[in-house]
């Protein structure tokens, strides 16, 4: 059975902060970006280092223990269809193994990143129930 090893109430809070940044009239994601590219997530973090949304948003994720953040970026592949809910386990250790401390930009940094948290959460308290 797959567990998320993070409050529900955190990871809404993560949403509720990603939905106000990314729904800034200056934040547009270009289409050209890969879903991994770490070259925009570090110019997103340049760009808005002021925005208080983008502050708020970074803080948030920045102030998890680092299993956390490895929770919250599987939670986000599980989301976007990156594993399935079988393969949550998967999910977990190539997040760990991947674990670096600019989590919260990467995550930021992820077009739909709400949209993808919401949807991983779903499916795993769908699975719980």
């Amino acid at each position: 059975m797959a567990e998320l090893d993070l409050n529900q109430d955190t990871v809404q809070l993560i949403i509720d902060k990603a939905h106000e940044f990314h729904a800034g009239t200056d934040v547009i994601f270009p289409d050209d970006i890969e879903v991994n590219d770490e070259r925009w997530a570090s110019q997103t973090a340049t760009n808005f280092s002021n925005d208080p949304y983008y502050q708020e948003l970074k803080t948030a994720i920045d102030d998890l223990e680092p299993d956390q953040q490895v929770s919250l970026v599987s939670l986000m592949w599980l989301g976007r269809g990156d594993y399935s809910i079988s393969e949550w386990a998967d999910a977990l250790k190539f997040a760990e193994e991947t674990w670096t401390d600019h989590t919260a930009d990467y995550l930021i940094g992820t077009s739909l990143l709400a949209d993808y948290l919401q949807g991983g959460l779903e499916q795993l308290t769908t699975e719980e129930g």
